[in-house]
């Protein structure tokens, strides 16, 4: 059905499960699930994200189940639940109020922190006035570090509990350190060189940083959120005569809904009754509304735009194509990308070897200049560190990109082929329903034994259960001439060939050149007229009746407008554009000489087009393959990215990678623009991530940097790199400019 997407389901024994999971702070502790996940016997593949906080989990369902994979994420020392999708308004209110818990946190380590802040000042200028007393510094720090940094305290011993180190262990450890030694010198009479500020003003910088850090992941997942209100929230529905309106998830299959003018529609369904026009921009991208009648499909959150229709639903809840739709971005949003893979591997070890360059770093300059001095060090060295940024430059940045294709009609099942995407250097594209517009007409009939119209009726009754767009053409064209067609006694599909079928007591064979060869049937007397209607474009398709040739159908398909100026940008992107079709060469020439393709593989079976593909890459070609119908689903699947066109068949848009909504070939080079993006995106993010530490944590060791500006580097650090990655939502398709 147009506009379905239907997502990949797992082998039987296999099950999908997404779990929330609280308390993570930083990519050691991504990475400590994920390991822990995948330990667990019959856990086939785990991701866990941190940026949207949910692991992804494939398992078999007859070695373990979700409640010993939440236990197992427990153990490792953090919280877990199965993930539920919410309304976009009750999430927002959620994250709201979670957001104003953390800034009454920041507020009080900030008004605690101004007299720490003044003293500091006071103690650079020598204005010993400025100093508190040293029982206030106590009582301060004392109710920063265990209720605002109880947090730290809390998630640094449910790591270590679970066998990891994480941020948490490191502010603790750092804070920790500043304020148990400044306890013991108070209690040993001592006012003067107390380190209690340090460990107030950074516990109050680092909650900073995560409140800036909150806010501005929020916004990484804004197109998600914007699809999911997208949906209607109530529906009017017939039932025993009576108009009630009902919330959306109340609405069962078989339904009767009245859809107002102006209103979006509920779910996906036919129309029963009625005439309109529905704006499908937000499914298609296409701006001009689409006339709607009895028995046309309509699609769930399109828009009814100039007349009332009554309307059988057909997909409700998570089948809609909408839901789908969400759920294929939120599987894209919370994979990975290969590119993460090294990030992964330093935040497993970053902690320790962090820990370790903190103890080194103490025991060498305690011996050149002391124990202050070692201890100030030791604790810059532990809060400038920042697995956080690192556990955040991918999976942002991958939610944004995603989520930047969904609103402009590019839906990317996963990471791996979003990145993928950028070195694509051969797009095979189908000729039927992606080239042209798969909606062929019949250009030219001619009947040898039979008059036309028995040769119409006799055809277009034999091609009723085939779905193929030449068929529907013959179809379409015996309704326009009011031609009554006959039920088919028997119909077989030759893929690649053409059709059987008896209708009535006569059997009929339709098809190409090949199956009359196959069939022996001579048409050598027609190869000039033939050959001319080819030449042309058209596909000349043979009927014989009881093994006699009876006549044939010339039928055309027109080229989709956008086509040469796709193709044309493909080329100038240096990507070796190639058509394969099932058609005969002079119909595939004559289509590619019109959009400017100059590498033709003509008369292809479907079983060969896989075929085709993996020739290609074999070559050590990067090849994309794009079709729209059943048969380009083996070769969508053999590609190193297969995309579909969205108004396609199910079958080929659940064998491909990336799904183009509009239907419109420019958007191939709008996906490759999206990845060149996204990666640039990543790779920005993991060069600050990777630099920041590098450059700043010596520069800790060797006693260069106060602790508390240490702490306001690390809170700002993973700010900074959400900050860049949302420059990302900034992305539009350029269509035919370089990305």
């Amino acid at each position: 059905m147009e506009g379905d997407v239907i997502m990949a389901s797992q082998p039987a024994a296999m099950e999908k499960v997404t779990l929330d999971i609280e308390g993570m702070t930083c990519a050691a502790c991504a990475n400590r699930v994920e390991k822990g996940l995948k330990k667990v016997e019959g856990v086939a593949e785990a991701n866990v994200n941190l940026a949207n906080e949910k692991a992804t989990i494939v398992f078999d369902n007859k070695k373990t189940n979700t409640d010993q994979l939440i236990e197992k994420v427990v153990k490792t020392g953090y919280k877990a639940h199965p993930y539920v999708s919410k309304d976009p308004e009750a999430e927002k209110a959620e994250k709201e109020k979670q957001y104003k818990l953390q800034r009454e946190s920041f507020l009080i380590g900030a008004v605690i922190s101004l007299p720490f802040l003044v003293q500091m000042a006071g103690d650079l200028t020598g204005n010993m006035s400025l100093m508190m007393p040293g029982w206030i510094q106590f009582v301060l720090a004392t109710i920063v570090q265990f209720t605002l940094g109880w947090r730290f305290i809390r998630g640094a011993y449910n790591a270590l509990r679970g066998g990891s180190a994480n941020m948490d262990v490191l502010v603790a450890m750092g804070t920790l350190s500043a304020y148990l030694y400044s306890t013991f010198l108070f209690f040993h009479g001592q006012e003067i060189g107390l380190y209690f500020e340090a460990s107030v003003v950074i516990i109050t910088l680092i909650i900073l940083g995560k409140l800036l850090e909150s806010r501005a992941k929020g916004r990484t997942s804004e197109a998600l959120k914007k699809l999911m209100g997208l949906q209607a929230k109530v529906a009017h529905v017939i039932r025993n005569g009576v108009m009630q309106d009902i919330p959306i998830d109340e609405v069962q299959k078989g339904d009767v809904l009245y859809v107002k003018v102006g209103e979006k529609i509920p779910v996906d369904g036919l129309v029963v009754e009625g005439r309109t026009s529905v704006d499908e921009s937000m499914l298609t991208g296409e701006s001009l509304p689409v006339t709607k009648e009895a028995g046309d499909t309509v699609i769930g959150a399109t828009i009814n735009k100039h007349g009332s229709i009554t309307m059988k639903a057909t997909k409700v809840g998570k089948e809609t194509a909408l839901a789908q739709i969400i759920q294929m971005v939120e599987k894209a949003q919370g994979s990975k990308a290969p590119i993460q893979s090294l990030a992964d591997k330093i935040s497993a070890v970053f902690v320790p070897i962090v820990i370790g360059i903190a103890l080194l770093t103490f025991v060498i300059t305690f011996f050149v200049a002391g124990f202050s001095s070692a201890l100030i060090s030791a604790v810059a060295v532990l809060v400038i560190a920042c697995p956080c940024a690192l556990g955040l430059a991918t999976p942002t940045a991958i939610m944004v990109g995603t989520g930047k294709g969904a609103e402009n009609g590019v839906l990317i099942k996963d990471a791996s082929h979003l990145q993928m995407l950028k070195d694509i250097d051969t797009v095979i594209l189908d000729k039927t329903g992606t080239i042209t517009k798969g909606k062929p007409e019949v250009t030219k009939i001619r009947a040898f034994t039979i008059s036309e119209n028995d040769m119409i009726r006799a055809v277009a009754s034999a091609e009723q259960a085939s779905e193929h767009p030449l068929a529907k053409a013959i179809i379409d064209y015996a309704k326009e001439k009011k031609i009554k067609l006959e039920n088919p006694v028997r119909f077989e599909a030759m893929p690649g060939y053409g059709v059987m079928s008896v209708v009535g007591n006569k059997t009929y064979t339709v098809g190409n050149q090949k199956l009359m060869e196959f069939k022996r049937i001579d048409i050598s007397n027609l190869a000039n007229e033939m050959e001319k209607l080819e030449a042309k474009g058209n596909s000349v398709i043979m009927v014989t009746e009881d093994d006699r040739l009876i006549g044939y159908f010339a039928i055309a398909d027109t080229v989709k407008e956008s086509s040469r100026q796709a193709i044309k940008e493909l080329k100038d992107r240096g990507i070796d554009v190639i058509m394969m079709t099932g058609d005969n060469k002079h119909t595939a020439k004559a289509i590619a000489d019109e959009v400017g393709i100059g590498h033709i593989l003509a008369e292809v079976l479907p079983e060969h087009k896989a075929k085709e593909v993996e020739k290609l890459k074999k070559k050590g070609k990067k090849v994309a393959m794009v079709g729209d119908g059943i048969n380009d689903a083996p070769a969508l699947a053999a590609a190193n990215v297969g995309i579909a066109i969205g108004t396609g068949t199910d079958v080929a848009i659940e064998a491909a990678d990336v799904t183009l909504m509009r239907g419109d070939l420019l958007s191939i080079s709008d996906s490759i623009q999206l990845s060149y993006a996204t990666i640039r995106k990543i790779k920005q993010n993991l060069g600050w991530a990777f630099g920041y530490n590098v450059v700043l944590i010596p520069v800790a060791a060797l006693g260069f940097l106060n602790p508390i500006l240490a702490g306001a580097a690390m809170a700002l650090s993973s700010v900074s790199v959400v900050v860049n990655t949302l420059f990302l939502n900034r992305w539009k398709p350029r269509h035919g400019k370089m990305a």
